[in-house]
């Protein structure tokens, strides 16, 4: 069993899955109160859905691009369970959580990857179709929607965390930017964890100790 755990931003979610069905999956979104929610949350989804900590075998967290202070929180639930159970620790991109959600099609060969990073910036991952899934495409960088907009000028799946005023303007810039539905760009903890699974599966899984967060920094200073 994987216990999987996404603080990165508002979006909050925590997911159970055994490598072949998901067990219990919530997602919420908080008001900064990331440090109260997230423990009650976590035994409320393992009782619901008839789990113990006892039978989780391996946690995935999400280690950003994100808040600063919300990436620690669920980092240090994930550290904490990790050393007193003696139990692996896979860390994975924020924003690989939001490719993996999109389709791979015929209408375009590269995707936009998004999260909120504060204000009014936007931090973004570039991802190419390669032998039919999304990789990642150099690193993690902050912009504004315009910014992202003005960029793209050729048919680009664009998915993540928007405002309603952001979605309109994304509509309305360039025909070239094909974007994701709500539902596709709410980052499922499940998804996550499938991720993690595999790493873990291959043995493939992070120092506990060492693991760290990603931060996006604007003008030197971490966001919040």
């Amino acid at each position: 069993m994987l216990l999987a755990v996404d603080t990165s931003t508002a979006q909050v979610g925590l997911a159970l899955y055994d490598g072949t069905q998901v067990l219990g999956e919530m997602t919420w979104t908080t008001l900064q109160h990331h440090t109260t929610e997230l423990a009650p949350a976590l035994s409320g989804l393992l009782k619901r859905s008839g789990v113990t900590m006892d039978m989780v075998g391996a946690l995935g967290v999400a280690i950003g691009p994100g808040s600063f202070t919300s990436l620690r929180v669920g980092l240090s639930l994930v550290k904490g369970i990790a050393l007193a159970r003696h139990i692996p620790v896979v860390g994975i991109p924020t924003l690989d959580i939001i490719a993996a959600a999109q389709p791979v099609g015929k209408h375009a060969s590269r995707l936009v990857a998004v999260v909120r990073a504060g204000r009014a910036r936007i931090a973004l991952g570039w991802y190419k179709n390669t032998k039919n899934e999304w990789q990642a495409e150099g690193g993690v960088r902050g912009a504004t929607v315009d910014e992202l907009a003005d960029e793209i000028e050729n048919p680009t799946y664009v998915a993540g965390e928007f405002t309603t005023e952001e979605r309109g303007r994304l509509a309305r810039k360039r025909v070239n930017i094909l974007l994701a539905s709500p539902v596709k760009c709410v980052r499922r903890p499940s998804i996550l964890a499938e991720l993690a699974w595999a790493r873990w599966q291959e043995n493939q899984v992070d120092d506990v100790a060492s693991l760290a967060p990603v931060y996006l920094h604007v003008a030197g200073t971490p966001i919040q």
